[in-house]
């Protein structure tokens, strides 16, 4: 059974069930983290975009929560990441208004979530934001389609990033070139964190794609 994913912020009380006529950004944090995390970041991307974001679903003993367990640092077991991105489509269908433009942006394990939705839902999503995360070391029933598809794909990451290794990002930077649009930035000296010039590439990457 798909775990519960929980909504907890929505832009300007912005219903996602009903029609806007704008893209919704679907924000998705961290190991760790929680849905406060990234909403900070709207403030720094394109107007035109309304957004949600969510809790992932397992709580941790340290605090915070995580779209699935940390087995093997970077190569986590396929079964429950693909049980947590099934939950996010299930949430997906059953809260956003079906003609909404939605563009999932996550960091870190919430970077993996982001290329999992593309990877589980070929052409569902018209581009995805990928921060200091990676992609999942599998072949899946979707990765035929989605290289059909070309979705387009921002990949963000630092040179200095010590908690995603960078064999992991590397395997990243080899696998999305081949199944989507990828624009690929590497930030000096940036650790596993976003800066100021990701978030305005970011930006114009958005703007460019969507609005």
């Amino acid at each position: 059974m798909s775990p519960a994913i929980e909504i907890t912020a929505r832009r300007d009380g912005i219903d996602p069930a009903l029609p806007s006529g704008r893209p919704l950004l679907l924000l998705l944090h961290g190991y760790g983290s929680h849905e406060g995390d990234l909403p900070s970041l709207v403030a720094y991307l394109p107007d035109g975009f309304d957004w949600v974001s969510l809790r992932a679903p397992l709580g941790l003993p340290t605090g915070g929560f995580a779209w699935f367990p940390i087995t093997v640092p970077g190569r986590p077991s396929a079964e429950p990441v693909i049980e947590a991105a099934d939950a996010v489509l299930a949430w997906l269908d059953a809260n956003v208004h079906p003609g909404t433009p939605v563009v999932p942006l996550g960091f870190s394990q919430g970077g993996l979530m982001a290329t999992q939705l593309l990877r589980q839902a070929p052409g569902r999503f018209p581009a995805g934001v990928v921060l200091s995360g990676f992609t999942l070391d599998a072949t899946l029933p979707g990765d035929e389609a989605l290289a059909a598809v070309h979705t387009p794909v921002f990949f963000g990451h630092g040179d200095a990033d010590r908690v995603i290794s960078a064999e992991t990002t590397a395997r990243a930077s080899a696998w999305l070139p081949g199944h989507t649009a990828l624009t690929e930035k590497v930030y000096a000296g940036l650790p596993h964190s976003i800066s100021a010039e990701e978030l305005a590439d970011v930006s114009r990457f958005l703007t460019e794609t969507l609005v």
